[in-house]
């Protein structure tokens, strides 16, 4: 993707992946790496470049890559990390396998609308619409500069009557730099409500809006559910929009607001929160550490057994395209305090997809399910592969994975197949019975046969695994795998 131009006033890096969002919606990425180059780079920040990389996930891309030049080389620097810099860029001449543009300087504020993150449209397509919550934080905007350009929106103001404007810091290091400068106190005169840094609302753990209430949000993704909510109304928008929607009470485009943009200038130093950081044990003192304490809401993870020879397996549940992890394994205060907890938290496994879930897969024990194209999208939580694997999920068959929960899948030895058939997808059904009858020898090639029980129809599969990842699955996941 090449970069040209500069970023005008109000727009910043939130609404360059809006754009990508946009244009590709949360497939577009699948099975690529995206690569930004060109003049436009050199002036995003190392913090901007994140905002974009970050919610290369929501493209569906395998990574998300900017080069690392001056601008990085500052960055590292002022985390008292000057040394690690290594000049990295791409070759002269290098070729593409596709080439797109986006000129800066043209873009608008975006607004990615509920309940999707790639159901994007320009913010003045919405403005007017009554908000009940604006929230800043999260991985997709991290940074002291996306918080400190909020205190400046609202400093000597206060929010809108009815909203709850919500400072989620992303670290105790942006925190400590916003207690220095003075802006943390702007945010908190102005009516925000200060959260303590971590994920938090992102995923449901506090912050959880009203129900049917309109919430902007700095955050990555904006599934069903995801808020805690489960009626939620979450849109997805820079610090900027969020902050002029406060102040207005309505969704705003940040342009129309009368005063000048707030300049923020990447701080020269940022204090690093090292004194606080415990170094790990040396190898010789583990035999001797102290005994892990666990109260009644802990449970060990459960011991996986290796995938057998061969499996009988019922399809209990055919999904469609682009499921997230939020619909595998739904987020929420009823939910993520259980994250310790394997057995209580499988119980709300595919939750938003069919309730009945977790009872069928204690009945049917081992079991598979069907996806179609980008299955497990979204946040890269092990919980959604982990839980359903406790629950006796041992194959998942989809058109097209995201790839970070494909590794976990693997992680937890299920095994990840795609169709090689352009009906088979079509042809399979909740309640059919697939016999796989010698994975052992599928895994030493590359397709995986099973058919039918009832009419004996045969289908093949892809698995794509390297021979490390074959033998994770063998193993029954990766710990198993490290043991042996």
């Amino acid at each position: 993707m090449e970069l040209s131009g500069e970023l005008p006033d109000w727009v910043s890096a939130k609404d360059v992946i809006l754009e990508m969002l946009r244009r590709h919606d949360v497939e577009g990425g699948v099975g690529r790496v995206i690569e930004y180059f060109g003049p436009g780079v050199a002036g995003l920040t190392a913090m901007d470049r994140h905002v974009i990389s970050n919610m290369g996930t929501e493209l569906g891309a395998t990574t998300s890559v900017f080069p690392a030049d001056d601008e990085i080389r500052r960055f590292l620097r002022s985390e008292g990390r000057g040394d690690d810099f290594a000049a990295w860029h791409a070759d002269a001449g290098c070729d593409y396998d596709h080439h797109e543009h986006i000129d800066l300087s043209a873009l608008e504020p975006l607004i990615a609308k509920p309940s999707s993150p790639g159901n994007v449209v320009p913010v003045a397509e919405l403005a007017g619409q009554e908000i009940y919550q604006a929230y800043v934080g999260s991985s997709a905007n991290p940074g002291y500069r996306d918080f400190a350009v909020v205190a400046d929106m609202v400093a000597g103001r206060t929010a809108a009557e009815g909203v709850s404007l919500d400072i989620n810091p992303t670290s105790r290091q942006v925190l400590r730099a916003l207690i220095s400068d003075g802006r943390l106190d702007a945010l908190v005169a102005a009516g925000a409500r200060l959260h303590q840094a971590g994920c938090n609302g992102c995923i449901g753990m506090g912050q959880a809006p009203a129900n049917d209430g309109r919430s902007l949000r700095t955050v990555p993704r904006n599934f069903p559910g995801r808020s805690g909510t489960r009626e939620d109304k979450v849109y997805l928008c820079s610090p900027e929009t969020a902050a002029a929607s406060a102040l207005t009470g309505e969704i705003t485009d940040p342009r129309t607001l009368d005063m000048d943009y707030p300049r923020i200038a990447p701080p020269e130093r940022i204090e690093p929160d090292r004194d606080l950081l415990v170094a790990p044990l040396p190898a010789e003192t583990l035999q001797s550490r102290p005994e892990l304490e666990m109260g009644p809401n802990i449970e060990p993870l459960p011991e996986l057994e290796p995938l057998p020879d061969s499996l009988e397996l019922e399809v209990l549940l055919k999904m469609g395209d682009d499921i997230s992890t939020d619909e595998i394994m739904p987020a929420g205060l009823r939910v993520l305090p259980l994250r310790s907890n394997i057995p209580e938290i499988a119980r709300f496994c595919f939750e938003v997809i069919d309730e009945d879930y977790p009872e069928r897969a204690d009945q049917a024990g081992d079991h598979m399910v069907v996806g179609g194209h980008n299955y497990g999208q979204g946040s890269s939580r092990e919980h959604a592969a982990l839980a359903p694997r406790q629950l006796g999920l041992r194959v998942v068959v989809a058109r097209s994975f995201a790839r970070i929960h494909r590794q976990n899948l693997v992680n937890f030895g299920v095994l990840p197949l795609t169709f090689t058939g352009t009906d088979d997808y079509e042809a399979l059904e909740s309640g059919d019975v697939l016999v796989f009858p010698d994975l052992a020898q599928a895994l030493d090639g590359e397709q995986a046969a099973a058919r039918r029980r009832g009419d004996g129809r045969e289908l093949t599969f892809e698995h794509g695994l390297s021979s490390r990842e074959c033998g994770i699955v063998r193993a029954g996941g990766l710990i198993n795998w490290l043991k042996t």
